[in-house]
């Protein structure tokens, strides 16, 4: 359920101001679509967001195209680790006075295999984000 016109039509079938996005730019990257645009219509139904990121393998991407199960060209990743430019997303949450939740979404399967690994997943996703949210 993200793309504009899907919120857009959401929005319009309820209209509730307990109704909003929990936004994820990770999922606009895999979808191949402009993640930061978003934030500035939707700026008043964002509730909250998630610092994930998503490696897009090009190669990939071109032998199966967009119409593939997704994990067939790409992969979750850490923040840092992928396509997601977090300069520019957190500036645009910036821009639109976001103060809401976030949280930090730990899903790279490089990371997976030991608690140990999990642990290291945390700290250096927290160590990363430092750098653009207080």
């Amino acid at each position: 359920m993200t793309t504009p016109a899907i919120w857009r039509k959401a929005f319009d079938l309820i209209p509730s101001e307990y109704f909003g996005l929990n936004y994820d730019p990770s999922h606009f990257v895999w979808q191949q679509m402009d993640y930061i645009r978003p934030l500035y219509e939707f700026r008043e139904k964002i509730f909250h967001v998630h610092y994930k990121d998503i490696k897009v393998y090009y190669d990939k991407l071109n032998d199966v195209g967009t119409m593939a199960y997704p994990l067939d060209y790409m992969s979750p990743k850490l923040p840092g680790l992928g396509d997601v430019d977090w300069g520019k997303y957190v500036s645009a949450l910036t821009d639109i006075g976001y103060k809401g939740y976030s949280c930090i979404e730990i899903e790279d399967k490089a990371f997976e295999d030991s608690s140990e690994r999990v642990l290291d997943a945390l700290r250096l996703s927290y160590g990363y984000m430092r750098q653009f949210v207080i």
